[in-house]
């Protein structure tokens, strides 16, 4: 054997070990991408989720979190995980959408009418073969998260009660084609701008209102200068855990069931945090001054029936969906 011969079979064992191949007893090492800090719920619960790994595996595979977008944000972890260059990402439904379109369906306005249908539904058949598709994208889907439900909130003296108070105020949406269309059949008037503006544009009243979730409300600050939140939850496409395909197909069947246990349990510990963040904001807020309202939102769901409209590829999942009890 040459020298030259020796030295590539030492780097090539030494790549087989920090890949976690090759070797009958070597550790898996899994990398997994967050775009959100360590104090995010979901951050907390991909610590979980690789305690739960390790556990599992009786510690034959390790999951490593980089948390706050150590290895990109979630358009470009989506990116590595198809091809390869990281394992695990979790991400939000909606850049995912871009690459395996039939989970753009938990995307659209009011697909879902409250927390009870949306996890019957992501937790049932429609769920499943959604997350089945994700396979000719080359990822693989676990159970999903909670990422928060939106709804909108109003400066002082405009508060909305029904679909009529919304007609003529200026709404802050992000610049998402499917968010300036629902806030314009809504009656109101869509105002793309950058998050970090809306504090000061809703001080100064260069917009009426805004939308988002409770914790992201507080957190954010503005409540203190839009004081009334209306709960019509227009918005709120899950999270999930991806992994690279071919990564899990090489895995042995006890430890590719493993990680499908822990990820399932991660996930609903995962709901479990994000919705007492979301409940500990509210009081928050309320506490604070804000008036919260919860409204029979069905005639906003009627108004923004068109949007469904634009994407007859997801039709029959929309319409699957809607017959969910």
């Amino acid at each position: 054997m040459t020298s030259g011969t020796f030295r590539k079979g030492l780097i090539l064992a030494a790549c087989m070990l920090a890949s976690g191949t090759g070797l009958a007893n070597a550790e898996t090492v899994l990398r997994l991408a967050e775009n959100q800090p360590e104090t995010n719920p979901v951050t907390v619960a991909m610590h979980r989720f690789a305690e739960l790994v390790g556990e599992y595996t009786d510690g034959e595979v390790k999951v490593d979190v980089y948390s706050g977008a150590q290895l990109g944000q979630e358009v470009e972890s989506i990116e590595q995980v198809q091809a390869g260059i990281i394992d695990l990402a979790r991400v939000n439904t909606v850049p995912l959408a871009n690459v395996t379109p039939a989970v753009g369906v938990f995307t659209l306005p009011y697909i879902f009418s409250g927390s009870e249908h949306k996890y019957k539904v992501l937790d049932g058949e429609i769920g499943q073969k959604v997350r089945a598709d994700m396979a000719e994208a080359g990822l693989v889907g676990f159970d999903f998260m909670e990422a928060g439900s939106r709804s909108f909130y109003t400066r002082e003296g405009l508060p909305i009660s029904e679909l009529a108070d919304l007609s003529g105020l200026k709404i802050r949406v992000q610049n998402s084609p499917i968010s300036i269309l629902m806030v314009e059949l809504l009656g109101g008037v869509p105002t793309p701008m950058n998050y970090g503006e809306v504090f000061s544009a809703l001080q100064t009243g260069v917009i009426d209102g805004a939308e988002n979730d409770f914790v992201s409300f507080h957190t954010s600050g503005h409540y203190e200068v839009a004081p009334n939140y209306v709960i019509d939850g227009h918005l709120s496409p899950p999270a999930i855990v991806i992994m690279n395909k071919a990564r899990f197909d090489s895995l042995p069947e006890d430890q590719q069931q493993a990680i499908s246990k822990a990820a399932k349990e991660a996930a609903i510990y995962e709901r479990e945090l994000m919705f007492a963040a979301n409940d500990k904001a509210r009081t928050t807020v309320e506490e604070a001054g804000v008036s919260v309202v919860e409204i029979d939102n069905g005639p906003f769901q009627a108004a923004i029936l068109p949007i469904y409209e634009e994407f007859p590829l997801l039709g029959d999942l929309i319409e699957q969906i809607r017959a969910v009890d």
